[in-house]
């Protein structure tokens, strides 16, 4: 069986890395079997936001890379399936394999079915309900075309069924994201926050003399163009973060290119660097995040892969979005997440709530750290099926 997996963003490489790692096992158990090549879209092509986590993750080369870079939503998608087709056709797989819900896992999965070609979505039935997010259709488009959906919890499973999605092709295998936690959490343990700031430090940003304790700090991530491109929501937030949260503790901000962008274009990237209590950080890699992470007192963050970290490492979190398509991690289905929006009045009560809470983890159903394994197994089970 020759399968073609892809890949292109930072969400991805966290979910893929397992995925190899249990092909190879695979592989080694059977006496071969799965002949697998690994396609680089090249949507994340900033060092820090892909080859370091390659080397991180211990994944191996991409066999190709289309290296399309940034673009508008329809520069990316469209350039990907020409550039896409090109490859199945060369290398004529049984599967194409597509994670998560960036422009790549709809671009691949649309080119994929055109050739016939049967597809699988890891990471399948996730539903924000929010039609103005562009993952929401990605991620739609890509399971109504999927031969083989993988979803990483029970309300994920649902919600196909309630969109007639034939039973067959539903599999429960758990979070693959957790695969890759689990896999990394004592190395992340081990890595020193003084050596992270030290290495990671925006340029310009003063030296701290507040040196971070465990269970002292906030900790923010901010790349959503919802929350960072409108001038009327960015700056009350931002305010908010000087006036309020730095008052009482020291901020950590890995940030992103985006955010940064903006700060500058208005003006506030100066007061920013200058404040004594807000450490600033370059984009931060995978075990650096875990890190930050664990010894977060509270979690603001618009992503959803940390959302569900935070979930497992019991990091008291808001969400700052008005939905999510991760829902087992809201504090309502035993997660430690709430849904605080933009809105300042809501994080700010939320804000203050939250830091009375203590950290207290919480594990989904299947998210054990098994999901590649059990992903390879169905694929191989669907494949002999599909032939007979």
């Amino acid at each position: 069986m020759k399968i073609l997996s892809v890949v292109s963003a930072r969400p991805n490489f966290m979910k893929i890395a397992p995925f190899i790692r249990a092909i190879e096992k695979h592989n080694h158990e059977n006496g071969g079997g799965i002949q697998h090549f690994l396609v680089h879209t090249g949507q994340h092509y900033d060092v820090r936001m892909s080859k370091a986590f390659f080397k991180t993750l211990n994944i191996p080369d991409p066999d190709i890379n289309l290296e399309i870079g940034s673009g508008s939503h329809a520069e990316q998608i469209g350039y990907t399936m020409v550039a896409f087709e090109k490859v199945l056709l060369e290398q004529k797989p049984d599967w194409v394999i597509v994670v998560g819900d960036v422009n790549a896992t709809l671009s691949c999965s649309v080119v994929a079915k055109k050739l016939n070609i049967k597809l699988c979505h890891i990471e399948a039935g996730l539903r924000s309900r929010d039609m103005t997010m562009p993952e929401e259709i990605n991620r739609l488009v890509t399971d109504r075309l999927s031969d083989l959906l993988l979803t990483p919890d029970t309300l994920s499973s649902e919600n196909l069924r309630k969109e007639g999605t034939l039973e067959e092709k539903i599999h429960f295998v758990g979070n693959i994201m957790i695969d890759t936690l689990e896999a990394n959490r004592e190395k992340s343990g081990d890595l020193q926050l003084e050596t992270i700031i030290k290495e990671n430090l925006v340029a310009g940003c003063p030296s701290q003399n507040r040196s971070p304790v465990d269970f002292s700090y906030a900790l923010i991530t901010l790349h959503r163009p919802s929350n960072v491109d409108p001038e009327g929501v960015f700056i009350p937030l931002i305010k908010f973060l000087l006036n309020e949260v730095t008052k009482d503790q020291l901020l950590i901000w890995p940030i992103h290119p985006r955010a940064r962008k903006q700060l500058i274009k208005l003006g506030l990237w100066d007061s920013l660097i200058s404040n004594p209590s807000l450490i600033i950080l370059e984009p931060v890699g995978y075990l650096e995040m875990v890190r930050l992470n664990m010894g977060a007192k509270i979690m603001m963050t618009d992503s959803g892969g940390l959302q569900e970290e935070c979930c497992v490492l019991g990091t008291p979190c808001l969400t700052l979005r008005w939905n999510t398509e991760r829902p087992i991690t809201l504090r309502e289905n035993g997660g430690a997440s709430v849904l605080v929006g933009n809105n300042i009045e809501r994080i700010r009560k939320e804000y203050f709530k939250t830091l009375t809470l203590d950290r207290i983890p919480y594990r989904p159903e299947l998210w054990d750290g098994h999901t590649a394994d059990r992903i390879v197994e169905k694929l191989v089970e669907t494949d002999q099926l599909l032939k007979y």
